[in-house]
């Protein structure tokens, strides 16, 4: 497969302080590729390394076949973390002001920001000043703005960061479009529910380093099944059921106890369940629970908030 971004052996230290080790990674063409992991595990270093911002301090990588990412940065969109918007524009002069720093003449520049505005829902507010538009309102200007000049590689560093739910959905909508239409798509986050959704590949950071790297079902094997069993029993009657593993036990605000068990590979939890029902233990609550991106999370970067 085509990799639209590579990244071999790189490492970023500031004095005496590792911020990326020995990182290495490919961004597929054309796919969705989220770069995950908790604060301070050198998501934005690498992210600025990509985009030729900081020079890596050890490594190689490539950027659209380019050895320097400035070389290309016409071809690309980065929306930062740091959002700024000049907030006496209007969404479609910021759009085209933006698109022409790409070499898009001005009058495409406006064509394509009022049809983008338009696209979004944003049509009734293109011209109103930026500092009147609500947050998420001038979120979705500042990612246009970085998507004008039709960008074939888009990063977006914490692009979720301070969205409400509804605007975080529209903002999931708007990925899955750019990638619809060709482009490549890196992004950084530490909410692991939106990559779950979104990524065909997913990379994992933490305290520096790469802890995984492939598609989000091999990710969540990292982290076990378990089963979930609530009512008036002990941890003792819930222990001598088969094909359990390692449990742990609270009670209940109503009374009762909640035991969670780790299911080994080889177990589907059919077995506890026949001999609940066989011993008469009384159950209110028998799931089986499948590992989520998030708990794949927890186990790959050791806990690590």
């Amino acid at each position: 497969m085509v990799s639209a971004v590579t990244l071999e052996g790189v490492s970023k230290t500031y004095d005496d302080f590792h911020a990326v080790r020995n990182v290495s990674f490919e961004v597929p063409a054309g796919r969705i590729t989220g770069f995950l992991g908790p604060n301070g595990a050198g998501k934005t270093s690498t992210l600025r390394m990509i985009l030729g911002l900081l020079p890596p301090s050890a490594g190689r990588i490539s950027v659209l076949g380019a050895e320097d990412a400035t070389r290309v940065r016409d071809r690309i969109g980065f929306l930062p973390e740091e959002r700024g918007l000049y907030k006496r524009m209007t969404p479609i002069d910021a759009i085209a002001f933006f698109a022409g720093l790409k070499g898009v003449p001005e009058a495409e520049g406006r064509k394509r920001a009022q049809a983008l505005l338009e696209a979004q829902g944003l049509g009734f507010a293109m011209k109103r000043p930026i500092k009147d538009l609500s947050k998420g309102m001038a979120q979705k200007v500042q990612l246009l703005s970085a998507l004008a000049h039709e960008p074939e590689l888009v990063v977006l560093d914490e692009p979720f960061s301070g969205l409400d739910p509804v605007n975080q959905q529209a903002l999931e909508t708007m990925i899955r479009e750019i990638a619809a239409r060709g482009a490549t798509v890196l992004f950084s986050t530490h909410v692991m529910q939106h990559a779950e959704r979104l990524c065909d590949k997913v990379v994992l950071m933490a305290r520096g380093q790469k802890v995984f790297d492939g598609d989000v079902v091999t990710a969540r094997r990292a982290a076990p099944r378990v089963l979930v069993l609530e009512g008036d029993l002990s941890a003792e009657e819930v222990a001598a059921l088969p094909g359990l593993g390692e449990m742990t036990s609270e009670p209940l605000p109503d009374g009762g106890w909640r035991h969670v068990a780790r299911l080994p590979e080889s177990s589907t939890g059919q077995d506890a369940l026949k001999a609940a029902f066989a011993r008469d233990l009384s159950l209110r609550r028998f799931e089986l629970k499948e590992p989520t991106l998030h708990d794949a999370f927890i186990v790959l970067t050791g806990g690590q908030a």
